[in-house]
């Protein structure tokens, strides 16, 4: 997989090199939890989740802005999850919520993709982790510019349609609280994305479709979705 470089002021140095290390949040928005009815309450969950569900988007998953996400042959429709990410600006391991903003170098747009599932709690890798799984970008915001990340609106349009609408104020762990229970248990390094959640509904894209994901003052991200005969070998 080519490398993706961000345009990361915040982040001294270079245009930034992902590291591969994209971290996602499992139901930390209020609308999934409303959207699921009462299902986490049943076996084998028993109930919403008391801490933090993450999973990884691992290197073989990242694409830049206007790259292609290939949609599989044994699937005929992709879950879109735009998101907020947080790229963090510095080790933290343990970090209080009170000083978690200080840790973030800065934020980005996270589309996450999956193949449709019914799994809640830390669902198969074969659903989040294919080729391109994860467009970043356009570019990495400067923390001075977005005055407070728990108020963002997030826009997910498909072939220019409006699709989903939705907010970090909705987040069941904000920002700063999110940071502070995941460093509780792990260490965090720079460059490090964290995606803060996805909201329900989740649109759905097919081969032919193209999808811009908008978030106030972080920017906009937009992908082609192809077949996957379309890709060169």
């Amino acid at each position: 997989m080519r490398d993706i470089l961000l345009d990361a002021p915040c982040i001294a140095g270079p245009p930034h090199r992902l590291s591969g290390r994209v971290y996602g949040t499992l139901l930390n928005h209020r609308s999934v939890l409303e959207a699921l009815e009462g299902a986490l309450n049943l076996p084998p969950y028993g109930a919403a989740p008391k801490a933090p569900i993450l999973y990884l988007k691992p290197r073989n998953t990242l694409a830049a802005n206007g790259d292609e996400v290939v949609v599989p042959r044994d699937v005929e429709e992709l879950e879109v999850g735009g998101c907020l990410g947080l790229v963090i600006g510095r080790p933290v391991c343990n970090i209080p919520a009170d000083r978690a903003l200080d840790v973030i170098g800065g934020y980005v747009i996270v589309n996450d993709v999956s193949v449709p599932h019914s799994t809640y709690y830390r669902p198969s890798i074969r659903f989040k982790a294919r080729d391109g799984f994860c467009p970043i970008g356009p570019r990495v915001v400067a923390p001075s510019a977005i005055a407070d990340p728990d108020v963002l609106t997030i826009r997910v349009f498909v072939d220019g349609d409006l699709r989903s609408v939705a907010s970090t104020s909705d987040l069941l762990r904000p920002v700063a609280k999110l940071l502070a229970h995941v460093t509780e248990f792990m260490t965090l390094s720079p460059g490090d994305i964290l995606a803060v959640g996805v909201a329900a509904p989740v649109p759905r894209v097919r081969a032919g479709q193209r999808v811009r994901v908008e978030i106030d003052g972080v920017g906009t991200l937009e992908n082609p979705f192809v077949t996957a005969a379309t890709v060169a070998p």
